[in-house]
Parts: structure tokens; sequence; C-alpha cells
């Protein structure tokens, strides 16, 4: 190419990369065709996509032309390393006109034999997404133009790459979600259920979970939390906080000492990580509920002598946080008798742009009323998300107790199949 980007350059770059036929193209496709026609159109050896994973900070390659091995071999490079790595930091083009241990971490390009390499980063929005770069086998000058034009070439495959990432990212997320939100309530003769999941937007899914599950000794156990963050990661950590808690939920029977247990988890494994979390055990023969919260906002209590409360909890640091309790977490014990109600929910639920959370906490305590739990579940989403979209997840859960019935009746707690609860897809379909 000539060393003035001429019109009839940029022509034939875009034309190779805004085919519509490859916008129907799934993502290891629309790759290999693409790098192909660079292979072709800047007159290379090799052209190669290597892109960035966040989560490991390191890079990838993901797909070649002229140098398949770099995919079969799983190469890897970190931030900064080598030919790849150093794109990528510095997010400028590089030019290499010597190919060797010296200046590429993998062997299979001074193997290959090639002799000069040109590498642009990919970027979305600002957003790291990989590195292009270009081979030759003979002695070559790349110039300022091939920098420019692969550009173009790095900017449409990293828009394409991100917009594929971000989709399968939102329906892994999604099914993880759904598959750790519980598909069904214990059965328990004396409790009602009912919950509800909103996410806050089609990107915003992440780390809002509740839990429900049967303990020994005819109690049940009772959990909201929210992991800090959306998307994936947070999904991921959620989904192990929610086992941990489980597990401790067997060998400890304080609330407060399965918080403090999950605090330390988080702390020792999940560095960076945070959650709020509410945690709860219903003892259903004192009809009573022993709460602590690590943050979390307190639930709604509603009885029928009493109007709905805050329910005057304690409010420890969240899991994760590196404050000190030296007087350990607290326990608070409430008295459930018949008709009593709990609403516990997400934060997203009472936090809006422009509304003071002090006013939407009394319109949700004004809300809830002694009712059945599915009727207290639209009355609450009206009345505090109503035809406004949320701003974050929401998740709200709702327990009656209902009078005992009759001894020959009873069965007690069991982990058996009740009204499913709603799931992320359909939030409301108990209406």
């Amino acid at each position: 190419m000539s060393d003035l980007p001429g019109a009839a350059d940029r022509m034939s770059v875009l034309e190779a990369i805004t085919d519509v036929a490859l916008r129907q193209m799934e993502l290891d496709e629309f790759l290999a065709v693409v790098l192909q026609r660079v292979r072709e159109l800047f007159e290379v050896d090799t052209a190669t996509a290597v892109l960035y994973d966040p989560r490991t900070k390191r890079l990838a390659v993901a797909a070649t032309a002229g140098i398949e091995e770099e995919v079969r071999h799983g190469v890897t490079i970190g931030l900064g390393e080598g030919f790849a790595g150093r794109v990528a930091l510095t997010r400028e083009p590089v030019v290499l006109d010597r190919v060797d241990e010296t200046t590429v971490v993998s062997p299979l390009l001074w193997r290959k034999g090639l002799r000069a390499l040109l590498g642009v980063p990919m970027l979305a929005r600002g957003e790291l997404i990989g590195v292009l770069h270009v081979g030759s086998l003979a002695p070559r000058a790349f110039t300022d133009t091939d920098s420019k034009l692969l550009h173009l070439v790095a900017d449409r495959v990293a828009l394409t790459v991100q917009a594929e990432q971000s989709g399968a990212e939102r329906a892994a997320t999604t099914a993880l979600q759904r598959s750790l939100l519980p598909a069904s309530f214990p059965v328990v003769d004396a409790v009602r259920f009912a919950a509800r999941y909103v996410p806050g937007a089609p990107t915003a899914v992440g780390g809002d979970w509740y839990d429900v599950f049967a303990l020994h000794g005819n109690r049940l156990g009772v959990v909201i939390g929210d992991v800090a963050g959306h998307g994936l990661a947070a999904a991921v950590i959620m989904g192990r906080l929610r086992s941990a808690l489980r597990a401790y939920a067997l060998d400890y029977d304080r609330p407060a000492e399965v918080l403090g247990k999950l605090h330390r988890k988080v702390s020792y494994f999940e560095h960076h990580a945070m959650a709020t979390v509410s945690y709860g055990v219903i003892d259903l023969t004192a009809r009573r509920i022993t709460l602590s919260s690590a943050g979390h906002p307190p639930p709604v209590h509603a009885s029928p002598d009493h109007p709905a409360v805050l329910a005057p909890i304690t409010l420890d640091p969240p899991v994760g946080l590196d404050i000190p309790t030296p007087q350990g977490r607290h326990d608070t014990t409430l008295d459930l008798p018949d008709g009593s109600v709990l609403v516990f929910y997400t934060d997203g639920l009472v936090e809006r742009r422009g509304h003071s959370i002090d006013v939407l906490l009394d319109r949700l305590t004004a809300t809830v009323v002694p009712a059945p739990p599915d009727a207290i579940c639209v009355h609450v989403m009206d009345a505090l998300i109503g035809a406004e979209p949320a701003n974050d997840d929401v998740a709200l859960l709702v327990i009656q107790l209902v009078p005992d019935p009759s001894p020959h009746e009873s069965h007690g707690v069991a982990p058996g199949h009740g009204t499913p609860p709603a799931q992320p897809d359909e939030p409301n379909r108990a209406e």
C-alpha cells in the first residue's frame, strides 16, 4: 500500500469489513473471514486476533489466518508481555522488524519465520477488547498508512466482539441466576411465600439473590443478599456465597455466626468482593425469627396487632468489607404471631435517582399490611416500581405465618415443591 491512505485503500478495507453477509455469522466464522481478507488486502502472511480477558488480565489467541497452531496451542499473554501484550498495555500501534524470543512470547511466531509484525489495539467505546496483528515472512517496513488502515479493521472487529461477548455474558448470567434462585419453596403448612426478581436493565443482571431452605428442628433459613457489581462476575460470586451460606447454616445455629463465617470466606477467597446479606432463622415451634444483617436493609415486619415497621435490627458491616467487629455480629429476635408478614428486599427496590431513600422506605412500609404474600408482592411492586424502570436489580421475598393446622394435619417443614417463585424472565408470573 502507498504511504498515504488514499480513498481507494480505505474503500477496499471498509468494503471488506462491512459486508452485510458478515453480520449473519457467528463470531468464530466472522473472525476467520475477516482475518483472511486482511491477509489478502494487506498482502501479509499472517493475521491474528488476540482477545483480552479483564478478569485474568491476559490475552488469548482467538483466531488466526496463516498460523493456526496458535489457537490449538492455547497461547496466552499477560499485559505488557511481548509484542501483543505491549500493544494492549500502551493501546498504541507497535511495529517489530525483528521477531524472536526477545520480542514475542509465542515461539510459533519466530518458528514460522516471520520477519516483521504490525499490531494495533482493538478498542470499543474505550474498552480494551484485544489486539489485531499482521505478520510478513519477508522483510517489510510497515508504514503509518498500514497502521491506520489496520485500525479500521480493528475498530470493526472490536465492536462485533464486544456485542457478541455482551450477549453471551447476559445469557450466561441469566441462566446462572435462574439456576440459583429457588425453583420452589419448602412445603410448610404454617408459612406462605411469594417472590419477585426483576433485572434493572438487560445488561445489569448480577448478584441479587434470595433463598429459603429447611433446617433441622422445625426451622427455616431465609436469606436475601446483593453482591456489589453486575454481570457474570457478580453472579458467579453470588452463587459461591449462596452455597457457602447454606453449608454454614447446617453447622451453626446463630445467624450472626453464619454471617461471620461467610465474611471470613469472602475476605480470604473473594478478594475485592463485597456483599450485603440478611440471614434469618424462623423457629416454627416458638413462632419467632432470629435475624442478622451484614449491611443489608432491614426487612419490613407487620402483624395483625401492629402496623408495618422496619425491623429494629443492628446493621453490621457487609461481608468482604474490612471493618473490624470487635463485639461480634449481632442477632435480633422478633416474635411472629399468626398473620405476621416479613418483606425482604434488595436496595434496587428503594433506591431511585432524585428520590430520598427515606421517602421510599416510608412508602414501602405504608404498603405492607397482613395479606397473602402474592398480593403483597403486587402492591409493593406497583407502589415502588410502577411504570418507572428500576435502576438496579430488584429482589423481593415475602413470608407470611398462618395459623398452624390441627396436629394430625401438620407435616412440619419439608423441602418439597411448593408454588414456584417468579424467575428472572417472568417476574410477575403470580399475577
